[in-house]
């Protein structure tokens, strides 16, 4: 199975955006889920002390911790033990180690497609079976109680993603009970993505742990605190499970860094800053679902939150890649190919972050709209 572990061709394309750009190139880099705002100031100020006075040891702060128990009670308004939290180097090493502890070789792991292509592959990577469902607009491109009810024989566990990536699109409260509800009778466990927590623009996301106590959360620094270079995410897991994650976490990862965690503790006080790039990203958002139909990009997927664009331009192309490709090299703006996303469809779909300034954002629709009916 490892074999079948496919390449991230957005990161092929980020690699052709740098190389332009160190050719004196104008780039507008949409290709990666990354905030362009670095952290907050008082995120630096924090590290620069750290750095100053801290020896900089193994350590999993216990402070940090605690913090994040405050923040899921704040929130969600749910209480949980600071010590089912394990910090983790992002919430990659996060998905290893959720998948690593809860399931053996040859489980079937049910995921949708479109879906973030590390799950497809980190699946395979551990031997595991990646259980597809295809989620087109019907369903808003996510998962369903009733899609989950329907798999024979049911999965050992599914992976869920609210905001999902590639889309934006959001599960509300009363599907994710009622999929929460299906899994606890069908013996399925889940394992709930929930890295764009806090990047929403309608109602508030609502996490998994509300429906689901036995639930295994994902999530990170990265998204909303503006944090992506500092590597640092958390794995929530239930009680019966903290002993065994601990095992896998010390022999698998050791711990986070420690500059990360003393600047993570400062970034849960930032919330107004954070806050005001939100609303950067709103207003990018909305400037692009006024302006992509025009252009002729009428399909796109409901970005409820998060912060892509997915669009559909079948009736452009049916190669993402060498879209995306000659997109960059031709007008400068990176997107990335929907074929990372859905290796079936994905050839008619490309995605692009407005994790981006306003101005670069016009910039990019002014290349778009020049690059596109040509």
């Amino acid at each position: 199975m490892q074999n079948q572990v496919q390449p991230f061709r957005a990161i092929e394309i980020s690699g052709l955006a740098r190389r332009l750009a160190t050719e004196g190139r104008s780039v507008l880099h949409m290709e990666f889920g990354q905030p362009s705002m670095g952290p907050p100031r008082k995120v630096l100020d924090v590290a620069r002390a750290a750095i100053d006075n801290d020896r900089m040891g193994y350590w999993e702060s216990p402070a940090l911790k605690e913090r994040l128990a405050a923040l899921y009670a704040d929130r969600y308004g749910v209480a949980i033990d600071p010590s089912r939290f394990l910090l983790t180097c992002g919430a990659s090493p996060a998905l290893v180690l959720a998948l690593s502890i809860c399931f053996p070789a040859g489980a079937r792991i049910a995921m949708a497609r479109p879906g973030y292509v590390a799950y497809r592959n980190t699946v395979r990577a551990l031997n595991m079976v990646p259980v597809e469902l295809p989620c087109g607009a019907e369903s808003r491109f996510q998962l369903t109680a009733e899609a989950l009810d329907a798999i024979e024989p049911a999965p050992d566990g599914v992976i869920i993603a609210s905001p999902a990536n590639p889309t934006g699109t959001i599960i509300g409260g009363d599907e994710l009970r009622a999929i929460a509800a299906v899994c606890r009778r069908r013996g399925i466990r889940i394992l709930s993505d929930e890295i764009y927590h806090a990047l929403s623009y309608g109602e508030p996301c609502r996490s998994m742990t509300e429906y689901d106590p036995d639930a295994v959360i994902i999530s990170s620094f990265s998204k909303y605190y503006c944090m992506p270079g500092w590597r640092l995410g958390w794995l929530l897991v239930p009680p019966d499970l903290i002993e065994r994650a601990w095992s896998y976490l010390g022999c698998l990862f050791l711990t986070p860094p420690t500059l990360s965690q003393h600047a993570a503790l400062a970034a849960l006080d930032c919330a107004e800053e954070l806050d005001a790039n939100v609303a950067v990203y709103a207003g990018n958002r909305a400037r692009l679902l006024e302006a992509l139909p025009q252009m002729g990009l009428r399909r796109i997927a409901p970005p409820d939150g998060a912060f892509y664009i997915y669009a559909d331009i079948g009736h452009l192309t049916d190669d993402s890649m060498g879209f995306c490709r000659k997109l960059l090299l031709d007008t400068g703006v990176a997107t990335g190919p929907g074929i990372d996303h859905n290796p079936v469809d994905g050839h008619r779909f490309f995605r692009l972050s407005f994790a981006i300034s306003a101005e670069e954002v016009e910039q990019a629709l002014q290349r778009l709209g020049d690059w596109l009916p040509r």
